[in-house]
């Protein structure tokens, strides 16, 4: 392949059974939503390169439907030099090869090819496809159904791995040209030596300038790169690079051996690596972890060439610092997983929503109709509790994935802190002692205020049980720069001032395995049944729905602290409407349209509202809704939609036809998820009535008077 060739190979197979499949990637590859800059930035900064001012890749993708036509594929690129830097492969592939076997064939024939396998069963576990196909860092498995930002982000970072590899490959070769020219070179001067006596100082003259040149491309390097004595293993030169990865000089590495400086985390893989060289193999990017002189640790890949100068065996050391790259691969996998189960979190929290309504609506509705002497009345009360219990649960929920709704205002965090401190008392045993320290001039932030303190009595809570036996907690508040540099160690920071709260403790602390799973939902080190393991991933949404974040640093034995990020106030800020918790039974004689998909909650509003004489028409989606409305025209007085529908046509889709047909009809839309979830029909709900689910009878009857008796929109 021409050097050319390798500054983009944008070439992807796909081999699928189903032409849907193929489709679909073409889309998500090559359709009109293109990558953003957003990703080519971080595309860059994953591998290195510069910053491009515009992502514009276009791939060049080809189909196959067997393995056999895949393999076949490959190979006539091949001949053609021009090969596919990445394949997606399905599992199952009826009949003939199944994808395993369509990967083991292409690799015998191409094992550069990065390839993703795409399944939606588990046909196989990842220890039956290494035995199959051999153990390579150039598969990924992708469940189906994909997301089309992580088929994007495979595709881009896949093809540019392929790329990175056959550039270390081409430079590796080009050293391994220059050690067998090298060598040629000192063979015949040395044969030379033995048959022209004469020409010695001639010969000697031209091999200190051979000498010269290959010392001064060693040293110019940028690559850290050391030579080390295949027998005795102690090293002999290190180049500058080389020098400050491992923070040692020259002097101090030249005559010892690794082993001595303990460069190497693990001992024994370094024996296997020199009883394979010994055995002239090479060594290409073997993932390893570098011990410097400071004690920090660096993740590199290694490749080793084994060459010989004047008879002795050397070995060339090619350390590529990967730490960094690692860093943001992992941040990104942490944030993916994040988004993933704050969406599961939501899905589920809406399912519950629309459940709970119907539980706690018709609960509401025996219970008001059981006198006070009943014996049914406090099994009732019971069910009313848990369902509130219910609905506080699926609010934490929300929060977590960021789908709550909030009423966001400027505020002092004094005030809050102030509320805290006399809210701790009854919260925190007497052998704990709480301090609280807040800068003075603090700036305002735009904020929830419950939600403020709901996030400080949560990380104290999680304080209280880091201390059993009792201890200290300090709650401090205080203005922070962000500078850039700090903002690139997080994903999800950024720069710019920001208000720290910061809850810190001296309990029990927390091991590095916990800390990695510390925000998620439903992650817990408490006993069964001692906690629900939201509070802490509650205090993440939080931090996330008011666009900062939280950080945690913690030891095992040295206690923990969180820090969460608020950004300070500025001018554009949401004012939302107040939710009447209680209000009393409002009768009337409207005609109302409700548009719900769930059966159970269509039915349990038709009767509310039939019950307190409002005329109702129901329809379970937005274009039987039309319907409705066209045969009783000039009748209907409100419409309650749920925003999300089946059907093609949203609440607020249906809310605008109906707008437009009739201006004086009144609207109010409710859903199971808060508005932030609806995208942007979250615009339609600022002047518009909104009703979250679960809501009681009351609740219901009085948004439909306030709606009704207000003037219209």
């Amino acid at each position: 392949m021409n050097p050319s060739a390798l500054t983009q190979n944008n070439r992807i197979l796909i081999v699928d059974d189903n032409p849907s499949i193929h489709e679909d990637i073409r889309k998500i590859l090559n359709g009109p939503e293109r990558p953003s800059e957003a990703l080519g930035s971080a595309k860059a900064l994953l591998f290195g390169d510069e910053v491009p001012e515009s992502d514009e890749t276009q791939f060049e993708i080809e189909s196959a439907h067997q393995g056999k036509e895949g393999l076949e594929m490959v190979q006539r690129a091949i001949e053609a030099g021009r090969p596919y830097a990445l394949a997606f492969v399905d599992v199952r592939m009826p009949p003939g090869w199944d994808g395993v076997e369509t990967i083991s064939h292409i690799w015998k024939t191409y094992p550069a090819l990065q390839v993703v396998i795409c399944t939606a069963y588990s046909d196989y576990s990842w220890a039956e496809m290494i035995r199959q196909i051999g153990k390579s860092d150039s598969l990924v498995i992708l469940k189906k159904p994909f997301d089309n930002i992580e088929v994007l982000q495979l595709a881009h970072a896949l093809t540019e791995k392929w790329r990175l590899g056959q550039k270390v490959k081409n430079r590796l070769n080009d050293l391994d040209l220059a050690v067998s020219q090298r060598t040629t070179e000192l063979e015949s001067a040395n044969q030379k030596l033995k048959q022209e006596i004469s020409e010695r100082m001639q010969v000697e003259r031209a091999l200190r300038l051979s000498e010269e040149r290959f010392s001064m491309a060693f040293k110019a390097s940028p690559i850290p790169l050391a030579i080390q004595l295949l027998r005795q293993e102690k090293f002999v030169d290190a180049n500058q690079g080389f020098q400050q990865l491992t923070g040692y000089s020259v002097t101090e590495l030249v005559g010892r051996t690794p082993m001595e400086l303990e460069i190497w985390s693990d001992a024994d893989e370094n024996r296997a690596m020199f009883e394979k060289l010994r055995q002239h193999l090479s060594v290409r990017n073997l993932p390893r972890r570098l011990r410097a002189k400071n004690g920090q640790t660096r993740e590199i890949l290694l490749s080793v060439e084994l060459f010989e100068l004047d008879g002795e065996p050397l070995l060339l050391i090619i350390a590529q610092d990967i730490t960094e790259q690692m860093a943001l691969e992992s941040q990104l996998r942490q944030a993916q997983k994040m988004e993933a189960v704050g969406q599961l979190a939501a899905g589920v929290a809406h399912d519950f929503n629309n459940i709970l309504t119907v539980i706690q609506g018709h609960s509401t509705l025996l219970l008001a109709g059981r006198s006070p002497d009943s014996s049914e009345r406090k099994p009732l009360q019971t069910i009313v509790a848990a369902a509130e219990r219910a609905g506080k649960l699926v609010r934490q929920l929300l929060t977590f994935s960021r789908k709550q709704f909030v009423k966001m205002s400027p505020m002092d965090i004094a005030n809050t802190l102030n509320a805290i401190a006399e809210m701790l008392p009854r919260v925190l045993p007497e052998n704990i002692t709480v301090t609280i320290n807040a800068g003075s001039d603090l700036p305002q932030i735009n904020a929830d205020a419950g939600m403020m303190e709901q996030m400080l009595m949560n990380l104290a809570v999680n304080a209280r049980d880091a201390m059993p036996s009792g201890g200290r907690v300090l709650i401090t508040a205080a203005l922070q720069e962000i500078s850039p540099e700090r903002a690139g160690k997080n994903q999800d920071a950024r720069p710019g001032q920001f208000l720290c709260l910061s809850v810190a403790d001296n309990g029990c602390g927390m091991p590095p395995e916990v800390l990695a799973h510390i925000f998620e939902p439903f992650f817990t080190t408490k006993p069964i049944g001692k906690g629900t393991g939201l509070g802490l991933a509650t205090v993440y949404g939080i931090a996330k729905q008011h666009e900062g974040w939280a950080e945690v640093e913690s030891q095992t034995g040295q206690g923990s602290t969180f820090r969460i990020f608020i950004p300070i106030c500025n001018s554009d800020h949401a004012v939302e409407p107040d939710q009447s918790i209680a209000e009393p039974m409002r009768r009337g004689t409207e005609t109302i349209l409700v548009v719900e998909d769930e059966g159970a909650v269509r039915d349990y509003v038709a009767e509310v509202l039939t019950a307190h004489g409002y005329q109702t028409i129901v329809a379970e989606s937005g274009p039987q809704a039309l319907e409705r409305f066209a045969q009783h025209p000039g009748k209907i007085h409100l419409l309650l939609t749920d925003m999300v529908m089946p059907g093609g046509l949203s609440g607020r889709q249906l809310g605008e036809h109906l707008l437009a047909q009739d201006p004086s009809l009144k609207v109010i839309y409710s859903s199971g998820y808060s508005p932030g979830m609806a995208g942007r029909d979250v615009a339609v709900l600022r002047d518009k009535h909104f009703l979250p689910k679960p809501y009681r009878p009351a609740n219901l009857l009085g948004a439909l008077r306030r709606c009704l008796d207000g003037p219209v929109s």
